[in-house]
């Protein structure tokens, strides 16, 4: 059952010059405070058998209490992890409630966060069940692909440049058509203590739909509320190694902060920064021992410490060729993975 349930491909190596890398690796991630081995066999066959039994269920509920039931699934499977959640609402000075959710149902809504690990698709449909934008390889994972494709993700191959702007299409026409879609623009993961800048491609499909976007910040604390990187899925992780790391941690709690909702504006790079700043605040991105310095090697290649003290200029922007979808009659920006 573990194999069935852990067998997932690597992800690939940097494929050009433009995609996204992160400079987090082995040495970022947290010792494991760890729980008994009978424990950890006890989460994982409830994992099992919460995925295996989902697709069943699903089917037999009525639609209009579907979401209600995914909620509590989603929930269910953090509990089975050993994850606590925690939902804090800056929307309107609410504080921490556990009733907190994304928006109301019928009203698109792009969320955009930062991210960590594949946790984070189980904590945030623990808020509200949700689409995703993911990895295309995501869908061929063992019993996992079955669950992405029932959550209607929109594959993205990072490594084919070209497909962006049909991405960006995708996601527009979902979001026109009242869905809530989350996206991670930072590109890959990051360990949690570090991260990306937010890419603004797919920014563009809130731009082009005048959708409102909510900013999430996404983290993990270990059982003394300090910050954890056990759920990064960094470097060579592998599914099984990442899983089994979480499956034997102690104590953890997701932490999911809502802040306030950003008008979708006219230029998606000022929408990227505004969502960046959102969700980032004055928080500094960290790497551990390698802190101090500002150039960090990443595969294959070389990305900049965002806690460099001094900003490097900024190439002047591009203009964007309109890019016209086959067999219709609208045209979306196409759109690039580069930060210009």
């Amino acid at each position: 059952m573990s194999q069935m349930v852990f067998d997932a491909p690597p992800a690939e190596r940097t494929a050009h010059s433009w995609m996204p890398s992160s400079p987090c690796g082995p040495g970022c991630i947290d010792p494991v405070d760890e729980i008994g081995t009978a424990r950890v066999i006890g989460r994982l066959f409830g994992v099992a058998g919460l995925l295996l039994s989902f697709p069943v269920v699903n089917v037999v509920t009525p639609r209009g209490r579907r979401e209600q039931l995914q909620r509590r699934y989603a929930r269910t499977v953090l509990s089975c992890l050993g994850i606590r959640l925690r939902v804090v609402d800056n929307r309107a000075g609410a504080g921490e409630s556990a009733d907190a959710r994304f928006g109301d149902s019928g009203d698109g809504l792009l969320i955009v966060a930062g991210h960590i690990g594949w946790t984070d698709v189980v904590v945030m449909a623990a808020v509200q069940p949700l689409g995703f934008v993911a990895r295309a390889d995501m869908v061929d994972w063992p019993l996992l692909g079955g669950l992405a494709k029932l959550m209607r993700v929109i594959p993205i191959e990072r490594e084919r440049l070209r497909e962006l702007p049909g991405v960006v299409a995708r996601l527009g026409e979902r979001l026109a058509a009242g869905d809530r879609v989350a996206v991670f623009p930072e590109g890959t993961t990051w360990c949690g203590r570090a991260y990306g800048r937010m890419r603004p491609a797919l920014f563009q499909a809130a731009v082009d739909t005048g959708t409102s976007v909510q900013p999430v910040r996404v983290r993990y604390l270990d059982a003394h509320g300090t910050q954890s990187t056990i759920p990064g899925f960094v470097g060579d992780d592998g599914f099984g190694t990442s899983a089994k790391r979480v499956l034997r941690s102690r104590g953890m709690v997701a932490e999911v902060v809502l802040e306030p909702v950003e008008n979708p504006g006219l230029d998606r790079r000022d929408l990227a920064r505004r969502c960046e700043q959102a969700v980032r605040g004055t928080e500094l991105s960290r790497h551990g021992a390698i802190e101090a310095s500002d150039w960090i090697e990443a595969t294959a290649t070389r990305v900049q410490d965002p806690e460099s003290a001094e900003a490097q200029p900024q190439r002047p922007p591009r203009r964007l060729r309109p890019f016209r979808r086959r067999g219709s009659g609208h045209q979306v920006a196409e759109s690039a993975v580069s930060a210009d």
